[in-house]
């Protein structure tokens, strides 16, 4: 497709009318005023995926990837998800802890903003929800050898059925060793709302200079 198929006018014309609903009053923890709207977006039938986030970590030479993962955690003050640690972005954490999230749920003319510093979770937390996971998800996770250069579609399916006769579904799979969880500890969460006109809500939560409390603050759309 060229750019002539999709003019600059027509790109310029993409725009919604957003609504009448701002942001009310917030819990003044933000870790239950997420909850709250994570439930409101798991129970909207339009919402896709509600507790899916896209993760951005910056590499050494500032270089800036994104890419989206699954929230299978609020506790311990964090935001946590799973992945291989041999991946692209569990490189870039060990070189740069630093990360944000975001939450966007467009349907419901919201979003929410996540500043802060990833962990790993311990082995045991790891290998707890691993135990969880679908047989399949369990299978795919010795399969991939995630970030690393595949020759062929018919090597990862080669190396999954190596796995799943290895494993067959209903025994026991281990944890792998590079498999393993990440806990995102907020410095800022930050809540938006559309509104018309687009005179937006934005209410934002960042830790004191203490560290054990939060400034909760308005700003400009």
């Amino acid at each position: 497709m060229s750019n002539q198929d999709f003019s600059r006018d027509q790109i310029r014309a993409m725009r919604l009318s957003y609504g009448e609903n701002g942001i009310g009053q917030l819990n003044a923890d933000p870790f239950v005023a997420f909850a709250q709207w994570l439930r409101q977006a798991h129970e909207n039938p339009v919402v896709v995926e509600a507790n899916a986030m896209v993760l951005s970590t910056f590499d050494s030479d500032v270089a800036i990837t994104t890419r989206s993962v699954l929230l299978k955690d609020i506790s311990q003050g964090g935001f946590t998800f799973f992945t291989n640690y041999s991946s692209r972005k569990a490189h870039s954490i060990e070189l740069n802890p630093g990360v944000s999230l975001l939450f966007p749920w467009y349907a419901m003319e919201r979003q929410v903003s996540i500043s802060g510093i990833a962990e790993k979770v311990s082995p045991q937390e790891s290998q707890e929800y691993f135990a969880t996971r679908p047989w399949s998800s369990q299978i795919g996770a010795w399969a991939s050898q995630q970030s690393a250069p595949l020759a062929s579609r018919e090597e990862l399916d080669q190396r999954f059925t190596g796995a799943s006769e290895k494993w067959p579904e209903g025994s026991l799979v281990p944890c792998p060793p590079h498999w393993g969880g990440y806990r995102v500890v907020p410095m800022s969460i930050e809540f938006w709302q559309g509104r018309y006109s687009r005179m937006h809500d934005r209410v934002r939560y960042e830790r004191s200079n203490t560290g054990a409390d939060w400034v909760i603050g308005r700003y400009y759309p």
